[in-house]
């Protein structure tokens, strides 16, 4: 099959140059570019089992966002030491919430990290996610 394209001149130049870098006429160069496009879009993209979905999901649970925010709210008035009782004993279920939440996290990321048979450092890096450290 023929096919004629018109390009502007500048982007002619450009083409003939990477062209000729690789030792090939234009028109041989263009049908390997576009051969390899059209290669790499036909490509799957990477597929998760159903289990790596399923813990996926678990580890990415939490708390609202509404719950975060009265975090926030009541450990403020703590550090101001304006805290209630009662909002001292919120701000401690919240913060076994929280411990739950991420103990069940790592459980998850562990597994994950077992059904894809890398370390639990490599999972979390390729997760983006940080350990937290407290001095």
């Amino acid at each position: 099959m023929t096919l004629t394209i018109k390009l502007k001149k500048d982007l002619e130049k450009q083409l003939r140059s990477e062209a000729a870098k690789t030792g090939m006429d234009a028109s041989r160069y263009v049908e390997s570019v576009v051969e390899e496009r059209l290669q790499k879009s036909q490509q799957q993209p990477p597929h998760l089992s159903r289990a790596e979905a399923e813990l996926l999901q678990k580890i990415n649970l939490g708390l609202s966002e509404q719950q975060w925010r009265r975090y926030r709210e009541l450990l403020a008035e703590r550090r101001a030491e304006t805290l209630a009782a009662e909002e001292q004993k919120e701000l401690v279920a919240l913060s076994d919430q929280i411990e739950q939440a991420n103990g069940r996290r790592m459980e998850n990321l562990i597994e994950l990290a077992k059904l894809r048979q890398v370390s639990l450092e490599a999972q979390m890096s390729e997760l983006g996610i940080k350990p937290r450290v407290y001095v």
